[in-house]
């Protein structure tokens, strides 16, 4: 039995109960629970937006490809043309188009003529087919790709109801403990602490706004987000942009020690970078903790930190 069933098996009275667990226990238990279920989330969000990218790259290609089509069923067309007509002339045509003219000379020019337009057909074939087959094989890898990016999108969208499952599982015990009221309060010092200036003040600001708005994995905004749509949404709103997942948002930006932690600055939480918050000031980190809490401020240690990154 897991160790979320174990305690929904305490909490709803089962036989496995002994004695009804303490609030930090519930807490704890959630906590683990979530820890689980993150990476799978954050994995689900750089998987899509891989997916996205690939496509659109394709979808270039493909626009950049089909002119060159074009050209070679046009220059087909005509050659097929020319060989229609030399089948259906023959033999026979040619003697016939010898006694019409009189002169073995003009039939003769005709098929030097011919003969020069099929070759220069010929030359303007091989070179579109080649630049076509040089662009279908920059193509292929990205075909390859989005085929293999797109059973991974079917396999995380498979574990959607999985997860919420879970998701439902941890609001369940979560009201067992404290009603629908939530636990404590979400902004227990100002937010912003400290108002750094320039752009980092326009998204500690707009962070702290959110304060309240619902968790959703895999959200952006405007009104849920998850923990590294938050982020991304905070600094897009200072023109600058990052990914849909907290590892490779911690690999785009500059390390910075905990002494040099500025308002706006990014704390990574657990070994897998599963977690991103906010850092606001004065030991205070706005982020979107699970689906059973909304947007809130926390404690700076509350969570296993990983590392500290600055976007400026």
């Amino acid at each position: 039995m897991s160790a979320l069933a174990t305690v929904m098996v305490v909490m709803l009275g089962g036989t496995a109960a002994h004695a009804e667990p303490s609030v930090a226990e519930v807490e704890k238990q959630i906590d683990e629970a979530w820890h689980d279920l993150e990476p799978t989330i954050e994995k689900h969000n750089s998987t899509r937006q891989e997916l996205d990218k690939k496509k659109k790259q394709a979808d270039a290609l493909g626009v950049k490809i089909q002119p060159l089509k074009s050209q070679v069923d046009a220059v087909m067309g005509r050659v097929g043309t020319i060989a229609a007509e030399e089948y259906k002339s023959g033999p026979a045509s040619e003697i016939g188009s010898i006694l019409m003219t009189g002169s073995p000379t003009t039939f003769t020019d005709q098929l030097e003529m011919l003969d020069h337009f099929a070759r220069v057909q010929s030359r303007d074939i091989a070179q579109v087919v080649a630049l076509k087959e040089q662009l279908e094989s920059e193509k292929a890898p990205l075909d390859a790709l989005i085929v293999d990016l797109t059973k991974q999108e079917a396999e995380l969208a498979a574990k959607t109801t999985e997860i919420n499952a879970k998701v439902d599982e941890l609001q369940d015990l979560r009201i067992q403990v404290y009603g629908n009221g939530g636990g404590g309060s979400l902004a227990p010092a100002p937010c912003p602490y400290e108002y750094p200036g320039g752009k980092r003040s326009t998204v500690v600001k707009f962070a702290c706004a959110q304060i309240g708005k619902p968790y959703v994995w895999a959200a952006a905004g405007p009104d849920a987000f998850d923990c590294s749509g938050l982020m991304l949404a905070a600094w897009n709103k200072a023109g600058i942009s990052y990914p849909h997942n907290a590892a490779a948002q911690r690999g785009l930006m500059k390390s910075v020690s905990r002494a040099n932690l500025q308002a706006g600055d990014f704390v990574f939480y657990h070994s897998d970078l599963s977690h991103v918050g906010m850092y606001v000031g004065n030991g205070w980190v706005v982020h979107a903790p699970n689906p059973a809490e909304p947007v809130r401020m926390m404690k700076i240690d509350a969570m296993e930190i990983h590392s500290f990154g600055s976007p400026l």
